[in-house]
């Protein structure tokens, strides 16, 4: 089957093996993407202080640390805006190509460069640099990969299809944990700091290989073949669909505070904050976040059929309310520094997460047209990592030295979730109407 036939020229089989192909690009596509992302989070927490600020007070050099892991976040609205405009206007399929490079060969520059011992303050500059490419790349994967499972399948499966490359987040996580955990134990610590840290960095680049081979054998989807076909593409899509859609946008965007902000809390800040406050195993809290994201991996679609069930507004209001009511049990079960309580603590954690997380993409891709798809599902996700997911880490660290108290965070959390729940009151949703029947385009999903 030629690789550039469209969707109504293939046969009902055919059909159905690129839906697979579809779900398992996004999956693992998304999964390389995340790796890459995670890792740094990880590896930030645990050397970068040390390696990149070694002048610097220890809370100096974490909060500077932090500063540019903030900045990859701040880069993803940025990837979002210019891959979304390239994914309307080209197509999903090329510009999720150009994301995995991106994403990949700059994870690989990292793992590569010299520290601050070789070339002075010049290294935390190219740390930077090379962060905000990531956070481009970043920025610029999930709407296509998102599109590309969910406009592949059914109109009654769009949860579970939109739960799909969602998947990719605990499958990163899991992958990055686990690196850094053998990588651990092989070289102890002195080795992790002085040569250990980079492997899983360099290793990107055959998770890259691996995906390109995969994501090179899909065809583009058949919705957006279709307003090829009619020649409905928008010459500026991402100012029209702010334009006609910024609520859509803004309402994206704060609905995931609740899911976001906790989150980084949860896999990223936890391993600092174990580590230096409640001075706990580095390794310890990072197979606990790798159990957590194990869990996830069922979870995540589990939620996000369940969201095709009983409507995707009603299963994230109730994960939004979850995390709300968890968020001072989680610091009170860490802070007894019980190794049996912590792990439930960070195991528990993504349950509620992910009963945000596995509906989340198609909600928010469910209310914006085919046209403008990629580039408003891209920025309304996009945009939360700059007031959510990016300053999390941050704002904990500074709540913890202002407050000396866990319990300052467990409320940031719970002001995040009351957010949550008042924008997803706000948006439509469309868990039961024909996103392709909004436009008058006559066949169903």
């Amino acid at each position: 089957m030629a690789q550039n036939m469209s969707a109504a020229q293939i046969s009902e089989h055919d059909y159905r093996s690129q839906v697979r192909k579809a779900a398992i690009a996004s999956l693992i596509g998304t999964a390389i993407e995340w790796y890459d992302f995670f890792l740094y989070g990880t590896i930030a927490a645990l050397v970068f202080p040390k390696l990149f600020f070694p002048t610097s007070d220890p809370y100096v050099g974490f909060l500077e640390t932090f500063a540019i892991y903030a900045l990859g976040f701040v880069a993803r609205p940025v990837g979002g805006a210019i891959f979304g405009h390239y994914g309307d206007r080209i197509g999903r399929k090329a510009t999720l190509i150009i994301t995995l490079l991106l994403m990949g060969i700059s994870s690989t520059l990292i793992g590569l460069m010299p520290t601050y011992n070789s070339i002075g303050s010049l290294a935390p500059w190219l740390l930077t640099l090379l962060r905000v490419l990531q956070g481009i790349g970043v920025g610029g994967e999930w709407g296509g990969s998102v599109l590309l499972s969910l406009e592949w399948g059914h109109k009654e499966k769009r949860g579970l299809m939109g739960s799909w490359p969602q998947l990719g987040v605990p499958l990163g996580l899991a992958l990055s944990s686990a690196l850094v955990s053998i990588f651990l134990a092989v070289g102890g610590k002195e080795g992790f700091v002085s040569w250990g840290w980079r492997i899983p960095f360099i290793l990107s680049i055959v998770l890259v290989a691996i995906g390109l081979f995969i994501r090179l054998r899909i065809m583009e989807t058949p919705l957006f073949s279709k307003v090829i076909a009619e020649k409905r593409v928008e010459r500026t899509p991402v100012s029209e669909v702010i334009k006609n859609n910024w609520k859509e946008i803004l309402l994206s965007a704060l609905l995931r505070m609740s899911e976001q902000t906790p989150f980084y809390i949860f896999i990223t800040f936890v391993i600092s904050y174990g580590t230096g406050t409640l001075h706990l195993s580095g390794n310890f809290l990072n197979n606990s976040v790798l159990a957590a994201a194990f869990l996830s991996l069922f979870s995540i679609p589990f939620f996000g059929y369940l969201s095709d069930r009983i409507g995707r507004k009603r299963m994230y209001i109730i994960g939004s309310a979850l995390t709300l009511i968890y968020a001072f049990p989680y610091f009170g079960m860490l802070d007894t520094k019980v190794p049996a309580l912590v792990v439930l603590a960070i195991v528990v954690s993504l349950i509620p997460h992910d009963m945000q997380y596995g509906p989340q993409a198609a909600l928010i891709a469910e209310n914006f047209p085919t046209r403008l798809r990629y580039s408003g599902a891209s920025l309304g996700y996009q945009l939360a990592s700059v007031i959510a997911g990016g300053p999390a880490p941050l704002v904990a660290a500074w709540l913890l030295h202002t407050f000396g108290s866990s319990n300052a965070i467990a409320g940031y959390i719970v002001i995040c979730s009351v957010i949550t729940i008042i924008a997803t009151s706000l948006l439509k949703d469309r868990t039961k109407v024909d996103i392709i029947q909004e436009f008058n385009e006559g066949v169903s999903v």
